[in-house]
């Protein structure tokens, strides 16, 4: 950049003394070729220094401290611990009993969980199957998906925990079984535009809190 200002310092110095040159208006020529060669060298020197672009931002999510208690659902296969700053809704319209969401109202997410007795048709091999199914249906998303298995015999919980990794629609998803009587299903989903990123803290909350469900999951009237 300096050699090019040392160049053009000297063209002009040249150029006015140019004064006699045949046939060329030696008042006008130096004129012009000063403000085209400033103006050159303002564009060079803007090039020097390229622009660096700003980091795409996200809202601030605030998560409030919390502890765990224990579901009530009377009549209900099975309990477990939850969030205290989600809810259990059994309202929705399933055509399948024992059906429910934990709802966040504050996150906007919903763990969908459903619930289904182990019988003849389906038996457990059908309902593992379609469970794993379920799991890989995202899987043109998902950069990745971990799993993580469960065992806990002397509660007779046993099961799978997956991580769906990347923009998918259900970053969490998991099974749990008795392996003879029940079959419990969970799918993690947000009331947004899936993004890796911006839901990176929610995740992170709410993988925790799922563990600390599975962890603490009983089946009830096993007999």
């Amino acid at each position: 950049m300096q050699i090019i200002i040392q160049n053009i310092s000297k063209y002009l110095h040249f150029s006015t003394n140019c004064r006699n040159f045949v046939g060329v208006n030696v008042f006008r020529v130096p004129k012009i070729c000063k403000i085209l060669l400033l103006s050159l060298a303002v564009v060079l020197l803007g090039c020097g220094r390229p622009s660096q672009p700003r980091p795409y931002g996200y809202h601030r999510i605030d998560i409030p401290e919390y502890g765990y208690r224990q579901s009530e659902l009377p009549g209900y296969p099975y309990r477990f611990e939850y969030a205290d700053i989600a809810c259990i809704d059994t309202t929705l319209d399933y055509s399948e009993p024992y059906w429910v969401d934990i709802f966040y109202p504050t996150l906007n997410a919903r763990i969908h969980c459903s619930y289904k007795r182990i019988e003849r048709n389906p038996g457990l091999g059908k309902l593992t199957d379609d469970a794993i199914r379920f799991v890989f249906d995202h899987a043109i998303k998902a950069d990745a998906i971990p799993e993580q298995g469960f065992s806990h015999p002397e509660q007779r919980v046993y099961g799978v925990y997956y991580d769906l990794e990347g923009n998918t629609a259900s970053p969490v998803q998991f099974f749990l079984t008795d392996s003879t009587r029940h079959f419990f299903r969970a799918a993690l989903y947000y009331n947004a535009i899936p993004n890796e990123d911006s839901l990176a803290p929610v995740n992170e909350v709410l993988r925790k809190d799922i563990h600390h469900l599975i962890e603490t999951f009983r089946w009830q009237n096993r007999k």
